[in-house]
């Protein structure tokens, strides 16, 4: 995780399309670039 609370809000506080994997905003009901309602919080969990 971040260490600071402003720049952690700022890189997780997205929603990413299961189709296409675009960043949306977080209040977004459906994709911006293709219109798919499939979005997913972005994880926060590093990839190991």
């Amino acid at each position: 995780m971040a260490k600071f609370d402003v720049a952690e809000q700022r890189l997780f506080h997205l929603k990413v399309c299961m189709r296409c994997n675009a960043k949306n905003p977080w209040r977004a009901e459906k994709c911006r670039k293709c219109g798919y309602h499939g979005l997913r919080p972005k994880s926060k969990e590093p990839k190991a």
